[in-house]
């Protein structure tokens, strides 16, 4: 990602005003949450090792060497209080949890079962949906060892009985090409290309066993929730920018949405990766190919259309030289730049734009949408209870999920990303996206609600932002007195811990946040 070194005229892509209104009768309000970022016990009631035990057990893997190994101790904090005003709550089950060491796939681990069914059930009880993801990136670790993991078409039937997917943009990028997470291979130019072609097939395998063997009974839905980063032209009157920036979308979630929806990966992609290839003298493409009869067994296998969005960058048309080597990301030619106006509040790749990325409602046929993960990050030697930024966000992210409605994209739901700070995966404990602070420093792992918490309660009782009734001052009122008394309360369990950091904490509980 380039820095912006270009004069040009930023504002020329300023969205629309703030629009006011309320979402449709309906519509469902949520937040997230996955298993290896928040449950801990990681080796305990018959758990088999994932790819990212191994992986943060690695030394320099991760931020400060953190595991996910104790994280937020979900696994004995099932009480869902927290939840209350919420339509559903999203979270992904523990494939390692549920599955035996051995992996025998006719045998299950009864204690992670009773687990998952005991969180349901309390879940339903406060008349909360479960949105449940089977696949959150951990796959078990003996899949990796004996076959390579999603390198290995083999995968495909181990999964057919357990898996939806969470963002497999990351499990194919940053797990088979950059490195960066779980399983931590480097096979660059080939690894993400064919890591996606098993996913996308056992998706679809998923889908049929569904469709054949438990709709009539359960009326349920299967979907994919997809990565959905946005680009926009760096110059919305150059072609070749309008050009570079639909491309980079189609490298994003057209590589996934289009093969599910179409029955074929996107042309942009067939067309350059295929050039590409050429150039480094390979007989056929790196990008693999999908059969007559497998793109119209993939094709239509998607109930919805989940859509993770957390930023957007702009894009501009660039040619890298064939001496760097052959890439995903070179495969692209975009370079993608940020106006450094952008507030950058915590993670590196997270800048907050307030546009939305969600594909036209006409290129996969207008689809159910359910905005799977949204949210934002702060990384600072001390967290914020009262995050005004955090508010600043929601506001206008949700409120474009608003304007997409209006304009007719048929959006049904919202997940708020993420429902408690927890691992962020490579960024150890650094990062912290959630609406309640979790104090890691505590071995009870107690929770605090940020003022964030109250502005998005207010948000779902309104059902939007009726101009009328969008009166900010009762709620943020309640949010500054809650987060204060937060800051207080962790600075005084801090002080017990360790009275020589009395002054310093003092000092910061004064300014409302805390180290």
């Amino acid at each position: 990602c380039l820095s912006a070194a270009e004069d040009f005229d930023w504002s020329a892509n300023n969205h629309d005003s703030f629009y006011y209104g309320t979402f449709p009768n309906g519509f469902s309000w949520g937040a997230g949450s996955s298993a290896y970022q928040t449950e801990g016990a990681w080796d305990k009631d018959g758990k088999g090792l994932s790819i990212w035990d191994v992986f943060t057990h690695m030394k320099g893997k991760t931020f400060l060497n953190d595991t996910g190994d104790s994280s937020c101790e979900g696994y004995y904090k099932i009480k869902v209080a927290m939840l209350l005003n919420l339509n559903h709550y999203r979270f992904s089950i523990s494939w390692p949890r549920i599955m035996l060491t051995g992996i025998r796939s006719d045998h299950v681990n009864e204690k992670g079962v009773k687990y998952y069914g005991a969180l349901i059930d309390e879940l339903l009880e406060h008349n909360i949906t479960p949105i449940v993801t089977l696949y959150h990136w951990d796959l078990p670790q003996v899949l990796q060892e004996k076959y390579g993991g999603w390198q290995n078409i083999s995968m495909i039937n181990y999964f057919n009985n357990f898996i939806t997917f969470n963002n497999p943009w990351s499990v194919a990028v940053e797990g088979y090409e950059t490195g960066e997470h779980a399983p931590g291979l480097k096979l660059r130019g080939t690894g993400a290309y064919r890591a996606a072609h098993h996913i996308i097939k056992a998706h679809a395998k998923v889908w049929h066993t569904y469709y054949t063997q438990w709709r009539n009974k359960q009326r349920g839905m299967v979907g994919i929730s997809l990565s959905g980063d946005w680009g926009e032209p760096v110059d919305i009157t150059n072609q070749k920018d309008i050009e570079a920036a639909e491309r980079y979308v189609q490298f994003y979630i057209g590589w996934f949405a289009t093969p599910i929806f179409h029955g074929d990966y996107p042309q942009v992609m067939k067309d350059f990766i295929g050039r590409k290839s050429a150039q480094q003298g390979l007989g056929t493409s790196r990008l693999p190919t999908f059969s007559s009869q497998e793109k119209s067994y993939i094709k239509g296998t998607s109930d919805f259309l989940g859509v993770g969005h957390f930023t957007t960058r702009y894009i501009t048309q660039k040619s890298f030289p064939s001496n760097r080597g052959y890439t995903y990301f070179s495969d692209r030619d975009v370079a993608e730049l940020v106006d450094p106006r952008w507030p950058d509040p915590g993670s590196e790749w997270l800048y907050s734009t307030g546009s939305l990325g969600l594909p036209p409602s006409t290129q996969y046929g207008n689809p159910m949408i359910y905005i799977a993960e949204n949210g934002v990050s702060e990384k600072m030697m001390c967290t914020e209870l009262c995050d005004d930024w955090r508010i600043l966000y929601y506001k206008a992210y949700i409120n474009e999920i608003l304007k997409a409605i209006r304009d007719g994209v048929n959006v049904k739901g919202y997940t708020a990303w993420s429902l408690l700070d927890k691992f962020e995966w490579d960024e150890g404990y650094s990062e912290r996206f959630g609406l309640y602070y979790v104090d890691f420093r505590n071995k009870n792992k107690p929770r605090y609600p940020k003022a964030s918490v109250q502005f998005y309660i207010h948000i779902i009782k309104s059902n939007g932002f009726p101009r009328e009734r969008y009166i900010y001052f009762n709620w943020k009122r309640k949010a500054t007195e809650t987060c204060s008394t937060s800051n207080q309360l962790l600075a005084a369990g801090q002080w017990i811990i360790d009275s020589n950091l009395v002054e310093e904490l003092g000092a910061q509980t004064r300014k409302n946040s805390i180290c």
